[in-house]
């Protein structure tokens, strides 16, 4: 190991010993020993699948929304847990009634002609986010895996946890009642009339709320959901699997429309409240899939992609400090032992980000880690793809002291890197497993544009600290 090259990424000396972030060399040699590498190989996560066993819940972070090789691996990952031990669900940090569409397609349904169509349905801001070669790649797979299973309980779904579609989940509700009571059909368009002075637009309704005075929508959001559960067995006798599936899909749209209501009178509020608002709302989205799956086939497996600050159990980070929880923490409250929390880290390369929120999607450079961070000490293990079970007693006694960890959502901004995208974690107490990809590249969007194919400067990529 070049340590002039370590000086030159943040590694620092202390008294003539090389330390990373305080932690001697050593830290790292303990760390390569428990380290098993990722090379492309089937056998790469042979012990991962060791270490999840007959868990019935894995969640599956990523250190951003932009990165090609969180996505592959998650995928790799995720088509063996489908295949050998027996996961029938994909639950992703999208929007339900987008991921419903690809859930159709995978399950056989003739809504649209491929997979490319059938993520159409993603059209909010991130797009990139599913809209991506990676997940137009798994989403093939998961059509034709299907189409080879005989029975529906064998297929593997794809749903989503999120809840920002306040108005194609209104659209999904009506449309559904159109088919099946025309009479309740025009209800739901009354009470849900309460949006139209904002086109149902989430942020334009909180804003409405409080700088407006508008009247909020609580009530009439809370009787649809009632009126809806309460005419459920109405709708169900008509007989089929898909009649089932198809009002249990249109009773999760009213039901997150209620929650959605609450988020974004919320949102203008409290930043902690609409945190937790949105990820109990994706928990107990998670809960009601496998209540719903079990009642067909009992102990439904589910596999969950989201991102770090969702997966990673909360209470090990500064975001549980300050009161907020996540699914991670949720899950593993509900489920104890059943469950299992993977994260992901890199220390440099590319990102897919954006500047601004609904800006366009920028291929961007990631800086490399602050040296007091976790990904500097992953980083000084000297693998470029490896994986690392944080209940190894060696690596969880390292792990499981603060550092800072990085986290980039769909906006990434390095001129404010330590206060926009780090924060103090214990990374053996937030996952079970961590993956490090040491240099990541750039996700590419289906729809690539001019910005993201030249891609940031080399001049503006911040090399120092």
């Amino acid at each position: 190991m070049d340590f002039r090259l370590w000086r030159k990424q943040g590694r620092i000396v202390d008294g003539g010993v090389m330390t990373i972030g305080g932690l001697t060399d050593e830290s790292a040699k303990v760390l390569n020993r428990a380290a098993r590498p990722v090379t492309g190989v089937t056998e790469d996560y042979d012990s991962l699948l060791g270490l999840i066993g007959d868990r019935r819940i894995v969640l599956i972070g990523e250190a951003s929304h932009g990165t090609h090789e969180f996505y592959r691996e998650r995928a790799r990952i995720t088509r063996r847990l489908i295949d050998e031990l027996g996961f029938t669900v994909v639950a992703v940090e999208g929007d339900w009634p987008d991921a419903y569409r690809v859930n159709r397609y995978v399950m056989g349904t003739p809504h649209d002609a491929d997979a490319e169509a059938a993520l159409r349905g993603f059209r909010r801001f991130p797009t990139w986010m599913w809209r991506n070669r990676d997940v137009l790649t798994f989403v093939q797979w998961l059509r034709a895996r299907n189409d080879a299973q005989a029975h529906p309980a064998t297929k593997a779904r794809f749903y989503g946890l999120d809840l920002y579609s306040l108005r194609t989940s209104i659209e999904a509700v009506i449309e559904y009642l159109d088919q099946v009571d025309p009479v309740e059909a025009a209800n739901a368009r009354q009470r849900y009339s309460c949006f139209d002075h904002v086109d149902a637009e989430g942020q334009a309704y909180g804003h409405s709320l409080l700088y407006q005075g508008a009247a909020p929508c609580e009530n009439e959001v809370v009787a649809q959901l009632v009126e809806l559960q309460r005419r459920s067995e109405l709708y169900l006798r008509r007989d089929g699997w898909v009649a089932e599936d198809e009002q249990f899909y249109a009773e999760q749209n009213a039901r997150l429309v209620r929650d959605a209501e609450e988020y974004y009178h919320q949102m203008y509020r409290a930043e902690v409240s609409s945190w937790n608002l949105r990820d109990r709302h994706m928990a107990g989205t998670l809960e009601a899939l496998i209540n719903h799956l079990d009642r067909r086939s009992g102990d439904t497996k589910v596999v969950v992609w989201e991102h770090n600050s969702h997966v990673g159990d909360a209470r090990a980070t500064a975001m549980g400090a300050r009161g907020e929880f996540n699914v991670g923490q949720l899950a593993r409250q509900e489920h104890d032992g059943d469950v299992a929390l993977i994260g992901f880290t890199t220390f440099d390369g590319r990102v897919t980000a954006a500047s601004d929120w609904g800006s366009p999607a920028e291929r961007k450079h990631v800086r490399t880690a602050r040296p007091d961070s976790h990904e500097a000490l992953l980083h000084a293990v000297g693998l470029p793809q490896y994986w690392l079970a944080t209940a190894d007693a060696s690596v969880h006694d390292l792990l499981c002291q603060p550092r800072l960890e990085r986290a980039i959502g769909v906006i990434y901004r390095p001129e404010t890197e330590r206060q926009s995208h780090y924060f103090e974690a214990r990374l053996s107490e937030q996952f079970d497993a961590v993956i490090h990809m040491d240099r990541t590249r750039a996700l590419e969007p289906l729809e690539r544009t001019p910005l993201w194919d030249r891609g940031e400067p080399p001049e503006t990529f911040p090399s120092g600290f």
